[in-house]
């Protein structure tokens, strides 16, 4: 198999320590990946348009605090496309974290990364329950249809 073939072999799989979808079913980790990228995405949106208030309002933020907050932003939509690669989750944690951090640079902006921070504990105890159910065949596909439905149509 060629280099780019591994690679691309690599990217559809699970991250490690997390249970394969059984044949058949659709990849709840798929799902999830969209979950926590559409998370970033919205933190970076939120971020951004809350600089020009805290810059106008809350008493302003410094220029370096201003540029900072601007590169995690960023970062954060960067870290929306990556979601499918082993690290990305890692990737999108550490941005959070840094973004508590900014707490020194002006209180809001820290209180809104701490709120996103209970938004990112919620989808790692989603993403633990969907491991569970997987392991435990409970998932609502491994567990089958119903007589008469469609097959499929999924």
């Amino acid at each position: 198999m060629s280099e780019t073939g591994a690679v691309v072999a690599e990217e559809s799989q699970p991250e490690k320590g997390l249970p394969e979808p059984p044949e058949g079913v659709r990849d709840p980790w798929k799902g999830l990946r969209g979950i926590m990228a559409a998370t970033l995405a919205l933190e970076f949106i939120t971020f951004l348009l809350a600089l020009p208030v805290v810059w106008k309002f809350g008493g302003g933020v410094s220029s370096a605090g201003f540029v900072i907050v601007i590169v995690l932003s960023v970062l954060m939509l960067v870290a929306a496309f990556v979601q499918r690669r082993p690290w990305g989750l890692g990737f999108a944690l550490g941005l959070q974290a840094a973004m508590i951090l900014c707490v020194f640079i002006h209180p809001s902006i820290g209180i809104m990364g701490a709120i996103f921070a209970l938004i990112w504990a919620y989808v790692l105890h989603l993403r633990k329950d969907i491991a569970k159910r997987m392991r435990e065949g409970q998932l609502y596909d491994q567990l089958g249809h119903p007589p008469g439905h469609p097959e499929g149509t999924d």
